[in-house]
């Protein structure tokens, strides 16, 4: 789940919650509402997570006398020359 989908159940889940007082017989629209919340903030802190530890690399391009050259860098690495 990315973060426009936690941000959507996030919203529709207070919108349920807080907004509106229509009754459906069998379904508590106030208890849909807290769990599309619970989901979507929880979907949200997985994403965060998951972002957060994502290694990146960095793709450097060297021309030199022997032709070219790619390296590939981690972000806290010093490219060797």
């Amino acid at each position: 789940m990315g973060i426009g989908a936690s941000l959507f159940l996030i919203a529709v889940g207070a919108i349920l919650k807080w907004a509106v007082d229509a009754q459906v017989s069998g379904i508590d629209l106030q208890t849909v509402g807290t769990i599309m919340m619970i989901v979507g903030v929880v979907g949200l802190v997985v994403t965060m997570v998951i972002w957060g530890t994502r290694r990146r690399t960095d793709v450097v391009h060297q021309s030199g006398v022997g032709g070219s050259r790619t390296t590939y860098v981690e972000p806290n690495d010093v490219p060797r020359p």
